[in-house]
């Protein structure tokens, strides 16, 4: 909501609010908690909504959610966010402060990046990936749909012609070094990143 406030600082803060069933009509930080189903049903004019939810797999349902009510996503993205050139982004992403993406890089749906997070040159990120703070994703890696990489992982470069894949839905652990291609919906921790007995 910060980083809200500061990229709409003409918008009156009482119209921007947070949508949570579990919470509805209470306040959080000062703003208005609406349940999901109020927030549909309110007479707001340009009503869009984003995304603040970690956990790709739910990010993705709320998504759906939203596109069956008709409503439009925005991006928020903080003031001091680094874009260089031939820099894809689709809808409804979330870049904190110091996030830096670089050139020739595709980023799906509702994209989160955390803090600190930077995405090297000619990356693909599939829909719902989220970084958490401090991630580096160096250049020629392919991320599928709905993974999560946890704070502070650093992922290797790929090669031209052939880059370094994380699967969809897979998890990188907080501080992983991946050095290899992750499969889909595995989790892998340490260094070098291996993957997690189920």
């Amino acid at each position: 909501m910060p980083l809200l406030r500061w990229q709409m600082p003409d918008v009156s803060s009482s119209s921007m609010v947070f949508v949570d069933d579990n919470l509805a009509g209470k306040q959080v930080n000062g703003h208005a908690v609406l349940s999901f189903n109020d927030f549909v049903s309110s007479r707001a004019e340009d009503k869009a909504i984003a995304l603040a939810v970690a956990s790709p797999a739910t990010r993705e349902m709320v998504a759906s959610r939203c596109i069956d009510a008709g409503l439009a996503f925005f991006n928020v993205s903080a003031s001091n966010v680094i874009q260089m050139d031939n820099l894809v982004i689709g809808e409804g992403a979330l870049l904190s402060p110091n996030v830096v993406l670089t050139s020739n890089i595709l980023i799906g749906k509702h994209f989160h990046a955390n803090i600190g997070s930077y995405v090297e040159h000619d990356c693909v990120l599939g829909d719902c990936v989220t970084f958490g703070p401090g991630v580096k994703c160096n250049g020629n890696v392919h991320i599928g749909d709905g993974a999560y990489i946890g704070g502070g992982a650093i992922i290797r470069q790929g090669r031209c012609g052939s880059p370094l894949r994380i699967g969809k839905g897979a998890v990188v652990g907080m501080g992983a070094i991946v050095l290899y291609d992750v499969p889909d919906g595995v989790t892998v921790v340490g260094n070098p990143a291996t993957i997690l007995p189920r």
